[in-house]
């Protein structure tokens, strides 16, 4: 009863004038945060932190709480208007829902990813309230030979999400795995792969490997395309909506148990928003009894990441405020703000905090409810952008994702590196390479090699005698066996027409040499550190390097099933448009170099238009302004120091 009691004091609390106004700030930054791509709860939140200092507890909680629930919402406007994950926690989404955009059902798209995020996130709040005094025992059960099964079983979705194509999954998957391994060894703290780059020191930042492998492909196809977005009517646009909130309804047990999911995973420390939407997405997948449509809009590949994507927020926030271990790197900075307002995290949130505890809980719920209404008013308006030509969009979009990859260190590099990882997933688009599959094995390598050294270190190899972890194993087993007897059974026919001429070939072995490349680096470079330092690596390259040796030999075979060929690579043509786009990125990056980031963003976007176009106009000139006027305020809002230029110091306003 007491429990009760506190619960509703918290919410009537919460609904006062002075806290709820706090809590819509939040929701208010976090939408905003949300739809800029790459940015996400945890540059907002960071945002936040020097604000909530010295203030009362309860009004800070509800500000970042609401600015947490709206982002994981918000993100979606760019993931399925754009095809640009709008955090690392949406990447899932851009499967189905881009690809419902550019055929005019982007409202659609948008209501049944916001009404599943309502769903999950009032999910989360549910489970967050029963689980802050009942998951203790639950959370302490799952010990490091448990979570390392979890992470083998976020890998085994690799397979699930590549169709009739397992090996280049699995290829990807193990190229992922190798990237990870660049940077500090976390069990020695040798430096393995960096070439002595500081830069490297830490591994690849994972926003530049999303945004890469996702964004730029996208932005150039349809540049390519001359065309739109979508093209349907603007009329036909803003019927969407009522269809989107009518499937999730319709797939209503579908949205339950990703929310299950989501909420589930989210209590366990480590594995974060990146592996759960992958997760959902494959567990959709497989369950589906038609599955001819993911991948190139089906509403199920939208409802299911997004819902548990928003409840995972939920269980996230049970060992962040249980234990004082963060879910995620956002709980992290959360746990910082948690700090400064005076707030122990532990069991003293069930005790002597327990309205503080539902403050969090009323905060979380009530802001996914505001939010979702606010997203849904601006799905109608928003959703027009797919019906603007994309040579006014594209050159916008470009700025934008380079200004995203620009927050993961603010190092120069950042730029490059967006630039050589977006030129890969061109190539891994266009030869049928697993692009999803590259991004997991790269998110779970750290933890992957983590959890073995742990594992091993602590229980040896009893931990395999652990009821959970045979569970997960038999689980694994399954998975996997399931995933190539669909492979084997799936029709093998090309994307392209007819078969691949002499000329693709030699490109697709030239592509899959570059994958071979990196393994015999890995390799040689594995062999000089000490031995905790090498086993993982030398595990991961000598695997990779045999998947891709039987893909090779199948290639010289001339087997057209294990190879996916776009009409666009046979042709001059084709590459000759990634060449012109190329040049402009590269064009673009000299163009930061010379002048600086906002003068150079502005000029690109007007120049870049004017050539999409055929003519320049007011219209463009506008956009371009715009574009540098934003980028100086964002610029001051984030205390932001673009790259450093070459006339920085005749331009130190616009640098």
């Amino acid at each position: 009863m007491d429990v009760w009691i506190t619960a509703f004091d918290a919410l009537k609390t919460l609904f006062s004038l002075g806290h709820l106004s706090f809590l819509l700030l939040g929701v208010f930054v976090g939408l905003i945060v949300g739809i800029l791509p790459g940015l996400g709860g945890l540059a907002g939140l960071s945002l936040l932190l020097p604000f909530v200092y010295g203030m009362e507890p309860s009004q800070a909680l509800a500000m970042m709480v609401g600015l947490l629930a709206i982002t994981t919402t918000s993100d979606t406007f760019p993931s399925v208007l754009m095809g640009i994950p709008g955090t690392s926690g949406s990447q899932a989404t851009v499967m189905d829902g881009f690809p419902m955009a550019r055929r005019g059902e982007a409202a659609r798209a948008l209501a049944a990813a916001f009404g599943a995020s309502l769903f999950g996130g009032v999910f989360g709040a549910l489970i967050l309230s029963f689980a802050i005094l009942f998951a203790r025992p639950m959370i302490l059960m799952m010990g490091f030979g448990e979570q390392l099964m979890l992470v083998l079983f976020a890998l085994t979705m690799v397979g699930i999400l590549t169709g009739s194509h397992p090996l280049k999954g699995i290829a990807a998957c193990g190229v992922g795995l190798i990237l990870g391994t660049i940077g500090f060894a976390t069990a020695t703290g040798e430096l393995r792969m960096a070439l002595g780059q500081t830069y490297l020191y830490d591994g690849f930042p994972l926003l530049i490997i999303a945004i890469g492998l996702f964004a730029i492909p996208e932005i150039i196809e349809i540049l390519s395309q001359k065309n739109t977005i979508s093209s349907s009517s603007q009329q036909k646009l803003g019927q969407g909506i009522w269809a989107g909130l009518r499937d999730v309804v319709k797939h209503k047990w579908l949205v339950l148990r990703c929310s299950g999911i989501g909420a589930l995973i989210g209590m366990l420390p480590g594995l974060g928003g990146v592996v759960i939407d992958w997760i959902a997405y494959g567990h959709v997948v497989q369950t589906a009894k038609d599955k001819s449509q993911f991948g190139k809009g089906d509403i199920r590949g939208v409802l299911a990441p997004e819902s548990a994507n928003n409840a995972k927020e939920g269980g996230s926030l049970v060992p962040t405020l249980l234990f004082g271990v963060p879910g995620s790197a956002t709980m992290a900075v959360l746990l910082g703000g948690l700090v400064l307002v005076g707030i122990e995290p532990g069991v003293s949130m069930v005790q002597e905090n327990l309205d503080l505890t539902y403050t969090i809980i009323w905060s979380l719920a009530i802001a996914n409810i505001v939010g979702t209404v606010a997203c849904l008013l601006l799905v109608r308006p928003i959703s027009k952008l797919t019906t603007i030509p994309y040579g006014y969009i594209g050159p916008v979009v470009i700025v934008i994702v380079f200004f995203a990859a620009f927050q993961a260190t603010r190092d120069w590099l950042d730029l490059i590196a967006l630039f050589g990882v977006g030129i890969l997933g061109v190539y891994m688009k266009r030869f049928g390479w697993s692009r999803p599959a590259l991004l997991i094995g790269f998110f779970l390598s750290k933890g992957l090699e983590d959890s073995v050294y742990q594992a091993v270190q602590i229980y040896g190899f009893s931990f395999l005698e652990r009821p959970i972890v045979i569970g997960l194993m038999v689980l694994i087993i399954v998975s996997v066996t399931i995933t190539f007897i669909r492979a084997r059974k799936a029709p093998k026919s090309n994307t392209g027409q007819g078969p691949a001429t002499r000329s693709v070939r030699i490109h697709e072995m030239g592509f899959l040499l570059v994958f071979a490349a990196l393994c015999v680096w890995a390799f040689l470079d594995a062999l000089q550190r000490s031995y905790l330092a090498q086993i993982f690596p030398l595990g991961a390259t000598i695997a990779t390097a045999a998947v891709l040796l039987i893909i090779g030999y199948r290639y010289m075979r001339g087997s057209d099933n294990d190879a996916m060929h776009y009409d666009e690579v046979r042709t001059n043509e084709g590459r000759r448009t990634l060449h012109i786009y190329t040049v402009w990125l590269i064009g673009f990056l000299i163009a930061v170099y010379l002048v600086g980031f906002v003068l150079a963003s502005g000029l690109f976007v007007l120049v870049m238009t004017g050539y999409e176009l055929r003519r320049l106009n007011w219209q463009a000139a506008v956009v371009a302004a715009t574009v540098s006027v934003m980028l100086l305020l964002l610029s001051q809002a984030l205390n932001l120091k673009f790259p450093p230029s070459l006339l920085q110091p005749f331009l130190p306003l616009l640098s």
